[in-house]
């Protein structure tokens, strides 16, 4: 392997084509906080550009935070990692501690920092995503040794998983596990060790899913949301019928009348259904070939990789971005159970928007040193 670690061996500008897309994504997404939330926001708190107002201040963070990490070298973060470690197992414990922790609809997802909350479990995922890219690309590594190869970045995820869950926050940790199974498959683990571990942890998942009761009445509602509409099917219902008078050019931008309380928080998870209503089929087809043109760019760049560790690091990256795409637009199109997931880029949600954008500018950087 060539030594590629010195700033003079740049080769490459960054991947403009996945900058632009992130760009047009997230102005996008202002344009769509405003409409969505305009009146209600008006109403409720006093102020209709409340949204807009805290979603373009993480934005600022964001491209800074992207503008940063765009230029630091990707090798740089394998020394910091007992640090994210560190600093992952101390966030999602804080959310637990009083007066730190904040506690919103009985979760506590987010800690209050500065007068901003903040969500430890976006942080985590790329905490987790670096170390196990850093770990599974070691010289030497014996890829068919589940103990040598798959043991710790399984167990750190594991660590974090169950902290996640505890919140709880169950779209969230089973994005984490999707991640983390991908790049340890990405590494070339053989799939007669993945096989077992899935049957393994199946009956876990099982449990987790059917010990709450609003889990189980979500698996239901999504099978037959009609059976509950003022319920655990209220959500699946709305945004239905939110995507389905949007037609193929939509009613207009601004004129949705499912953001008018009757589909709850339309700013946040269930945006994409105003889009689809305001801006009809077209305008949702247009944010899913945006997001299709950021995927492929993020495997693109992770095929061509200087290095193990590049690819497994853009790999884990951008399918962050994807896992989240797909579960929110499944939820909006009632294709999987409601679960709080985000639509990247475009949701109101700080935390959400400032790591995914630092993700961004870690796989730009390393399309730098692409061959």
């Amino acid at each position: 392997m060539p030594n590629v670690n010195t700033e003079h061996d740049l080769r490459n500008p960054p991947d403009f084509a996945i900058l632009f897309t992130v760009l047009i994504l997230t102005g996008f997404g202002l344009v769509m906080i405003l409409s969505a939330s305009y009146i209600t926001s008006l109403e409720l708190r006093g102020d209709a550009f409340f949204f807009l107002r805290r979603q373009a201040f993480w934005v600022l963070l964001g491209l800074l935070g992207m503008i940063c990490t765009t230029s630091i070298s990707y090798w740089k973060w394998r020394r910091i990692i007992p640090f994210l470690l560190l600093v992952n197992f101390f966030l999602l414990t804080a959310v637990f501690v009083p007066g730190l922790g904040v506690e919103v609809n009985e979760a506590r997802r987010w800690i209050s920092v500065g007068g901003m909350t903040l969500q430890p479990s976006e942080f985590s995922k790329l905490a987790i995503v670096i170390f196990s890219a850093a770990f599974l690309s070691k010289k030497n590594i014996n890829l068919n040794s589940f103990w040598e190869s798959s043991v710790l970045p399984l167990g750190f995820m594991g660590f974090s998983f169950l902290l996640i869950i505890k919140q709880p926050d169950l779209g969230t940790a089973l994005a984490l596990a999707g991640v983390t199974l991908i790049i340890v498959f990405a590494a070339g683990v053989p799939l007669k060790q993945l096989f077992p571990l899935v049957l393994l942890i199946s009956p876990l998942a099982m449990y987790l899913t059917l010990s709450e009761p609003y889990r189980v009445r979500r698996i239901f509602s999504f099978l037959d949301p009609w059976s509950d509409p003022l319920y655990s099917g209220y959500h699946i219902i709305q945004s239905l019928y939110a995507l389905g008078p949007g037609g193929l050019f939509g009613v207009g931008l601004g004129h949705s009348k499912q953001k008018l309380y009757y589909l709850p928080e339309p700013q946040n998870d269930f945006i994409f259904a105003i889009i689809g209503e305001e801006l009809g089929f077209l305008g949702a087809v247009t944010v899913m070939v945006l997001f299709f043109i950021l995927i492929w760019r993020g495997f693109k760049i992770a095929l061509t990789a200087p290095d193990a560790f590049g690819s497994l690091l853009a790999t884990g990256l951008i399918s962050i971005i994807t896992i989240q795409v797909l579960i929110n637009i499944g939820v909006v199109t009632g294709s999987i159970p409601v679960t709080g997931i985000n639509l990247p880029f475009i949701s109101a949600g700080g935390s959400s928007l400032f790591f995914s954008m630092c993700a961004v500018g870690i796989l730009m950087n390393i399309s730098r040193y692409t061959r």
